[in-house]
């Protein structure tokens, strides 16, 4: 459904002046000693990026980001060797697998192709979840929580657990993750009595079936959920500003562990928009009085990895596939520059924002987000943005 379509409002506001926005956390705030991966293989890592926080409120009152942490070697090439990290199942344990570079492409800063086998991959880093603790409002980090650390334990997990999105429906936390092995890309579910320590239930979505976002409370009786199925093999669209590619779809769920999809796609990537080259779930949807609200990601072309801004619509509140508002020519979220001038000397990527929460704070929604595949932003924005006109 594009934008301006009938029975759609547009919402209110371009102003990205907004009252807090700063990086909050990144990799020089993690403590060297605590890398689980040096500490296991010997080998001497860096923190590439912390980045994708998940977020929810602790019951404490306090916030808690739960951070990507992507940890590389320091020297994946040794003579004519690559070496990529991998945790290995069968042992328990992180292993380094040789590959000659001659058969390696290094274009993207991300992952290395075999140019051998076509598009297959291996990452030149391996993911883990780290939670940090917030204050209230989410301008101040309380506690870094190495002990809880979550870390690669299943085989779909041997190239690392990425990008968690948690969603607290009465007193459980559920927190979805995309897991990386050779056998799948897929989305697993952990749960939380306390938002803090979590166990894995498994395997919920299947292969490339990610960015996965669960509604805060149940509609007519069933869980549902925002996810995105990517595949290799798309047919031509008789809505001319449609670009068939991966989209934004729903599913419902009796348990939250076996998931339906939904007829109707929700969004799809649009031409002349800054959805152009695709679309992916961002922030569990948040209950305000016009409707749900949905902060997504929208790529544009722009360089190997795309241009991903944070675009945002309303869903109806009883019936979530009916879009009440949106805008998909303006980004509620960029890659602010001034933010990242400290980490210069870091950067790989740049022009990405990807925001993977939202909570609703004393004046405005708090916003976590990841910065440039490097670091976590905060941002307030007045609930103001998304009154209705």
């Amino acid at each position: 459904m594009s934008p301006g379509h009938s029975g759609q409002r547009r919402l209110v506001g371009n102003s990205l002046d907004y009252p807090f926005d700063q990086i909050l956390f990144g990799p020089r705030d993690i403590d060297p000693e605590e890398l689980p991966v040096a500490r296991i293989t010997g080998e001497e890592t860096y923190v590439l990026g912390a980045f994708n926080p998940g977020l929810c409120r602790l019951p404490n009152g306090h916030l808690l980001i739960m951070v990507r942490v992507a940890e590389a070697l320091r020297a994946p090439v040794s003579d004519d060797t690559l070496r990529v990290l991998r945790f290995a199942a069968d042992n328990d344990s992180f292993v380094l697998d040789p590959y000659p570079v001659a058969d390696i492409d290094f274009t993207d800063p991300r992952k290395y192709r075999f140019k051998r086998d076509g598009d297959i991959y291996a990452l030149t880093s391996l993911s883990w979840l780290l939670p940090v603790e917030l204050d209230e409002e989410g301008q101040e980090v309380i506690e870094i929580h190495y002990d809880k650390m979550i870390l690669p334990g299943k085989v779909t997990q041997e190239y690392g657990i990425e990008d968690a999105r948690i969603t607290q429906i009465e007193d459980i936390y559920y927190m979805t993750v995309c897991a990386v092995a050779s056998e799948r890309h897929s989305t697993m579910l952990y749960q939380s009595r306390d938002g803090l320590n979590y166990s894995c239930e498994g395997v919920i979505l299947d292969h490339q079936n990610k960015d996965m976002v669960i509604f805060p409370e149940k509609l007519n009786g069933s869980y549902h959920a925002l996810t995105r199925p990517q595949g290799e093999l798309y047919f031509k669209a008789a809505d001319n500003d449609v670009i068939p590619g991966p989209s934004i779809n729903l599913a419902s769920s009796p348990d939250m562990l076996h998931w339906r999809p939904l007829n109707r796609v929700l969004v799809r990537p649009q031409r002349d928009s800054l959805l152009s080259r695709k679309v992916g779930g961002g922030a569990p949807p948040i209950r305000t009085p016009e409707g749900w609200l949905v902060l997504f990601h929208g790529v544009s072309e722009d360089g190997v990895a795309g241009k991903y801004r944070t675009v945002w619509m309303l869903l109806d509140p009883s019936d979530p596939q009916k879009i009440l508002a949106c805008d998909f020519d303006t980004a509620i979220l960029e890659a602010d520059p001034s933010l990242t001038r400290d980490y210069a000397d870091a950067i790989y990527l740049p022009n990405i924002v990807f925001t993977t929460g939202i909570v609703a704070g004393h004046q405005n929604f708090i916003v976590a987000s990841g910065e440039l595949d490097l670091c976590c932003r905060i941002t307030h924005i007045p609930r103001s943005r998304f009154e209705l006109r």
